[in-house]
């Protein structure tokens, strides 16, 4: 009599599960592109000395992100792995000459002050890492997710740069908002120190370079803090107290 192999639960792991909860905690915090990755920093230390410059930048890029994801992956099963990079290149800078065109024409003062840092987005690393390691193997609905927290983690560490620059070197916050948002933002300055003398150590760039290592600093402190936390609470559980044993064999 020959032997017959039960196929019957047997599972299907060729394609894996998306799992959106982690997808959202890699973009916002384990893997954030300006903290973890660190990619993307010649912008982010050039133009966050204000928290309107900052998210300019920052919406700019996420729209680049999310659009390139999602373009990248309705493509990815039709390109040659020749012309791959190029492709994706030509996506990104795509969708950032149709921001670099929105910014001049309705927030053009905007987009004077970012100046060469808008075109620049299309050598940002974050983009185009994003797009050849996960939007090219990935369904549309996880790439643009992907894209998103990306865009919003790169995003948040550029306005909370921006807002720590502003807030010690003017003594203010969220001044010149109206070049982002029109007139109704003309009011939105919240002057925080009177008669602050002005730090400008902060506003150049060096102090950029302290701003973000203070970040970063805060990041790992929160991660290690963690760290221990879980580690007191597995100790504080203990062993667990059965193992499920699996035996194979024949009986006859």
């Amino acid at each position: 009599m020959s032997a017959e192999t039960d196929t019957s639960d047997a599972v299907d792991n060729s394609k894996p599960s998306t799992n959106y909860a982690e997808i959202v905690y890699n973009g916002i915090w384990k893997n954030n592109p300006a903290l973890v990755q660190l990619l993307g920093l010649c912008p982010m230390l050039a133009v966050t000395s204000t928290v309107v410059n900052a998210l300019g930048l920052g919406l700019a890029t996420l729209v680049v992100l999310v659009g390139s994801n999602v373009a990248v992956s309705l493509i990815r099963n039709y390109v040659a792995d020749a012309v791959r990079l190029p492709a994706f290149v030509m996506i990104i800078a795509s969708f950032t000459t149709c921001i670099e065109l929105i910014m001049q024409a309705y927030t053009y003062e905007l987009y004077q002050i970012l100046g060469i840092f808008i075109p620049l987005i299309v050598t940002n690393c974050a983009i185009l890492g994003r797009a050849d390691a996960f939007a090219s193997r990935n369904p549309i609905i996880p790439s643009a997710l992907d894209g998103l927290m990306m865009g919003l983690g790169f995003g948040v560490i550029l306005v909370a740069l921006g807002a720590m620059r502003e807030l010690i070197g003017q003594g203010t916050l969220f001044a010149d908002m109206q070049l982002l948002f029109g007139d109704i933002a003309i009011n939105w300055k919240w002057v925080v120190f009177d008669d602050y003398p002005n730090v400008l150590f902060v506003v150049l760039p060096p102090g950029a370079f302290i701003g973000l290592g203070l970040l970063i600093a805060f990041k790992n402190y929160l991660d290690e803090r963690e760290k221990q936390r879980l580690a007191a609470q597995k100790a504080k559980d203990g062993p667990s107290e059965s193992k499920r044993v699996r035996v194979t064999g024949q009986v006859s």
